[in-house]
């Protein structure tokens, strides 16, 4: 497995399904990356790019406090592959000298990253799903369609700007 460093590029919204976007950037070039997220995960991740905090800890706020109180820092999460129309990804921590990894949600592992300042990564493969040349004048995906497919033949105008 290549992993490339990544940066999270922000926010979108799937104009065809009205689900929030995280658009991942792979470095240096203009290949990016987007996993379709949950609402409650894009509030997060677009609090965390705008620097701004919760009144109360959120979820990812709890997790990172925890970490912290049980010397645990976050060293980075991977983006691993797409099976099935999912996306999956790996936490790494560090704690006391021991390594550990744990299996995640990609909108999770973002958050927790952004929240923790650890790097994210994203298996190379995955940047190789690319949109069709211009031009191409497919019609809109089916239900049927696989996500894959999807992402193969996806522009950036399908995409609206996600606001909180």
């Amino acid at each position: 497995m290549a992993m490339q460093k990544v940066e999270v590029d922000g926010l979108a919204l799937d104009m065809l399904t009205q689900s929030p976007v995280v658009i991942l950037s792979l470095s240096g070039t203009k290949k990016v990356l987007p996993i379709w997220i949950g609402q409650a995960e894009a509030m997060v991740i677009a609090m965390a790019l705008s620097k701004i905090s919760a009144v109360r800890p959120l979820t990812h706020d709890l997790l990172k406090s925890i970490l912290k109180a049980l010397s645990a820092s976050v060293e980075k999460v991977e983006i691993t592959e797409l099976k099935e129309q999912t996306f999956y990804a790996r936490v790494f921590l560090k704690s006391n000298g021991d390594a550990y990894d744990f299996d995640a949600r990609p909108s999770d592992s973002i958050a927790l990253a952004l929240k923790s300042g650890a790097p994210i990564f994203a298996e190379d493969s995955l940047f190789n799903l690319q949109a069709p040349p211009p031009g191409d004048t497919e019609d809109a995906p089916t239900d049927t369609e696989s996500l894959k497919d999807r992402l193969k033949r996806i522009n950036p105008e399908d995409f609206g700007k996600y606001q909180l």
